[in-house]
């Protein structure tokens, strides 16, 4: 037999790259009277704009717009940022924290020291180092969040986190757990492998035959961390709730302008050998974040990007190709491309009913209790993020009645009354309608449109008609990748 000889990569590598050319990070707010620009280069690796995206939505920032360029191995982005209120970043504790997070690699990380000289609270997004993580996704239906977090209370396990989402009959939800006597970790496999069976009982019990389902316990493991949100994507992705999504793709250019639905297109530029990607959508927070998610994780390269937002609305155009190096040749890749697209823009934003922010004191079995008290008071939960900090539990439920009605307020007084501590009806969810019909629904705790309408309302933090003349600048400048 020959010998077969093959290149030896060394795994540091990518880090030697990123030693020869370190990332440079300016911000300027010079530039724009109503924004700040924060201007990134560095060496290119795939995901490294998601990753700078994420630091920045991490913080709670408003992204505007961008131009991206990653041709020839270099990376260079500019974002134009504020804060939730429209104001420039003046904080230089902030400041710094940018620079240095977005400065980063991956081995290195940002100083400890740093997050605490921040006048605010960074809060927590990625999958915790100190606490044993469940991971949990299968089909959506009433009291499922209790029933788990039931099961966790019984088996002496406190929640210090937890995070779920609904959308199109699926549901999927990251919970951080520790011993709930001698705190910490749980690193016992016998221990694992236990809770890990009860949970599984509790997802399977009224699963139907081939639907998909997973549960997932696992210890923490330094090194590995992956973003929380990130991760509530990939695994509504697998659960492939994006299947029901379709585009709105009737009509010409005025169509598309006047309309607020979601709208992707693809096309292809071949003399440059690019697929470009255009999606029109109302704009929200994180929207860059969550489309970006779908891209990098079904192994698209973005070279070249203009985002930004006209009024209530959001334009992205992105310049693509498939790792490997190849463009979307075949209607079913564009299709899927499509569908996954329209899904993340969703997930986030498909929450109905009532939202209700909680602070409370954190005690075992808080998830446990909160939940319960929804589910006999005949509420549906459709989103919930709830976290933990010493003795102070913060967090927010979308709610509504069990058939998808908008819950009767003496329901949510009496809420109040059993769950105690501070509980604020903030409002709403942005553009949804309740129903007016009496007739019968199957009861589920997403009750979201599988098309792709998006709400009617403003966005609450939305700058985009301060830039739009500049975006126009901008494409301009892009066109010549097409010619």
């Amino acid at each position: 037999m020959g010998t077969t000889y093959q290149p030896y990569i060394d795994p540091e590598f990518e880090s030697l790259i990123e030693r020869i050319y370190p990332p440079s990070v300016c911000i300027d707010n010079e530039a724009y009277q109503d924004c700040t620009l924060v201007k990134a280069d560095s060496a290119n690796k795939h995901g490294i704009l998601l990753e700078m995206v994420q630091v920045l939505t991490d913080l709670d920032l408003v992204i505007s717009k961008s131009y991206i360029s990653s041709d020839g191995g270099w990376f260079m982005d500019v974002f134009h940022v504020t804060d939730q209120l429209g104001n420039k970043l003046t904080d230089e504790s902030l400041i710094l924290y940018i620079q240095q997070a977005l400065c980063a690699n991956r081995r290195r990380g940002v100083s400890k020291e740093l997050p605490t000289c921040l006048h605010r609270e960074v809060r927590p997004r990625h999958v915790s180092t100190e606490h044993t993580t469940l991971e949990m996704a299968g089909t959506d239906r009433p009291g499922l969040l209790s029933e788990i977090s039931a099961v966790l209370f019984e088996l002496e396990c406190h929640v210090t986190a937890a995070l779920a989402w609904t959308h199109n009959t699926r549901a999927a939800s990251i919970i951080y757990i520790e011993d709930g006597f001698r705190g910490g970790p749980i690193t016992d496999p016998k221990r694992l492998a236990h809770v890990q069976e009860q949970l599984e009982n509790v997802v399977e019990a009224r699963h139907g035959m081939g639907e998909r389902r997973s549960v997932r316990l696992t210890a923490p493991a330094p090194g590995q961390q992956t973003h929380t949100e990130r991760r509530l994507h990939q695994l509504m992705y697998a659960n492939i709730d994006y299947e029901p999504c379709q585009g709105c793709n009737g009509g010409g250019a005025a169509h598309r302008n006047n309309c607020t639905k979601t709208h992707v297109f693809i096309e292809s530029c071949e003399e440059k050998g690019y697929s470009v990607v255009n999606v029109r959508s109302r704009d929200r927070p994180k929207l860059l974040f969550d489309t970006l998610c779908a891209l990098t994780d079904m192994q698209y390269v973005v070279f070249h990007a203009v985002v930004s937002s006209k009024g209530a609305m959001a334009d992205q155009e992105y310049f693509i190709r498939q790792k490997d190096g190849c463009t979307l040749e075949t209607d079913s890749e564009r299709h899927k491309l499509t569908q996954c697209l329209i899904a993340a823009i969703e997930r986030r934003v498909s929450h109905q009913g009532l939202r209700l922010d909680i602070r409370t004191h954190n005690r075992m079995g808080l998830l446990s209790d909160l939940t319960r008290a929804f589910r006999e008071n005949g509420l549906s939960i459709s989103s919930a993020e709830i976290g933990t900090n010493g003795d102070r539990a913060v967090g927010s439920f979308y709610v509504t009645d069990a058939s998808g009605y908008e819950a009767n307020p003496q329901v949510i007084e009496q809420v109040k009354k059993e769950i105690g501590g501070s509980i604020v009806v903030v409002n709403k969810s942005p553009g949804w309608t309740p129903k007016t019909s009496k007739t019968p629904s199957v009861a589920s705790l997403s009750r979201t449109s599988s098309g792709s309408s998006i709400h009617e309302d403003k966005p609450r933090f939305s700058l985009g008609s301060l830039f739009w003349s500049q975006l126009e600048r901008l494409s301009n400048n892009f066109s010549s990748i097409r010619s």
